[in-house]
């Protein structure tokens, strides 16, 4: 029988200072194993060599050494789109995709992602692919204008809008867009979530909704990007969802789950005949600590307490646990107030 490794036994062979390398090469690994590895990998943590076998492919440790642009010659570009580490990249990509159409979160062909690969250029998907079905070398690779320099498929359409985040935004590192259906919802009634009820979205998310305009045009992608200084997540108006991760593309595609979960959430709480129940500001203020040591940008970074919960657009009558106080009024100066009359009925007598 084929030894079952598990993500537990990796860890103690780690830990015990052994090399993954030394695996059985019959052995079946869990799911959560093979992930556990691609990490390892990555870190080159317990490897020996540039590269490792990993779940019977080569996983490169390090990005290249030589930085690469759009100017860098079609070789140099050609042998970092056939390299171990862009090939790893890509199945990173075809994960996430299979993941996005596993929970609906695209429909047809839609859907897309990139990943900044360079100073000035990227990796992203294909166009008409199902996002469950994609293979590594459907992937593309493109300069931030969206000329693409390699691979067999025609890049994704809607490739400007990810290109205009990632150059509005120099830490963004990885986009993903789809259509989760609660999120949409969102996106059609024009509306964010509220605010102030769950803790991972406050850390995790930022979100914001852009205007429509028509998918893969400038205008949408320069609508969305001039929200991502503070918003890393974007409810795209009759369409969709766009987020941006500065670590990587599955921590942009963790944006997604995080969203949809939410907004379904606060639809099945809006049912329950009772108003929903918020977070202190107090509270909110520990989240957003969390979130600011983390180098997540939120608008409300630096907002007073009563500043925190505004939720007075959402329909179901959320509002914020405390109430703003009252400016105080401002009394009138009876000497001025008779000034001002006097000079008025001076003026309206010259003119009579």
């Amino acid at each position: 029988m084929k030894p079952v490794i598990s993500a537990k036994d990796i860890e103690d062979l780690l830990a015990k200072g052994g090399d993954v390398t030394s695996l059985p090469t019959e052995s079946i690994l869990t799911p959560s194993a093979k992930d556990l590895l691609r990490d390892v990998g990555r870190r080159g943590h317990g490897i020996t060599g540039s590269t490792a076998k990993t779940s019977g492919r080569a996983t490169a440790t390090s990005a290249p050494a030589k930085p690469l642009s759009s100017k860098s010659p079609k070789s140099e570009l050609d042998a970092f789109f056939n390299s171990a580490y862009c090939r790893d990249l890509q199945e990173q990509i075809c994960d996430i995709g299979r993941r996005l159409w596993q929970r609906a979160y695209v429909d047809g062909n839609g859907g897309n992602m990139a990943v900044r690969v360079g100073e000035d250029i990227a990796l992203c998907t294909p166009t008409l692919v199902s996002k469950g079905f994609m293979k590594p070398e459907d992937m593309c690779l493109v300069d931030f204008e969206g000329n693409q320099f390699c691979g067999a498929k025609n890049r994704t359409s809607e490739i400007l809008m990810h290109l205009q985040i990632m150059k509005r935004q120099p830490r963004a590192v990885a986009t993903v867009h789809c259509h989760p259906p609660y999120s949409t919802g969102f996106a059609v009634a024009g509306l964010a979530p509220p605010t102030c009820m769950i803790p991972e979205y406050e850390v995790f998310a930022s979100v914001a909704v852009a205007p429509y305009r028509t998918p893969g045009t400038p205008e949408m992608g320069k609508l969305v990007a001039d929200l991502t200084d503070k918003h890393n997540t974007i409810l795209m108006a009759n369409h969709g969802v766009v987020s941006w991760s500065h670590n990587n593309v599955e921590d942009a595609y963790f944006k997604m789950e995080i969203l949809e979960a939410y907004c379904r959430t606060i639809l099945v709480s809006t049912q329950l005949g009772v108003p929903p129940k918020t977070m202190t500001p107090a509270q909110l203020q520990d989240l957003l600590k969390i979130k600011q040591s983390l180098g997540i940008p939120d608008p409300r970074h630096g907002l007073r307490e009563c500043e925190l919960c505004d939720n007075e657009e959402w329909r179901p009558g959320v509002t914020c646990a405390i109430a703003p106080k009252a400016e105080p009024a401002v009394g009138l100066d009876p000497e001025a107030e008779a000034a001002v009359q006097a000079i008025t009925d001076q003026i309206m007598a010259k003119l009579t």
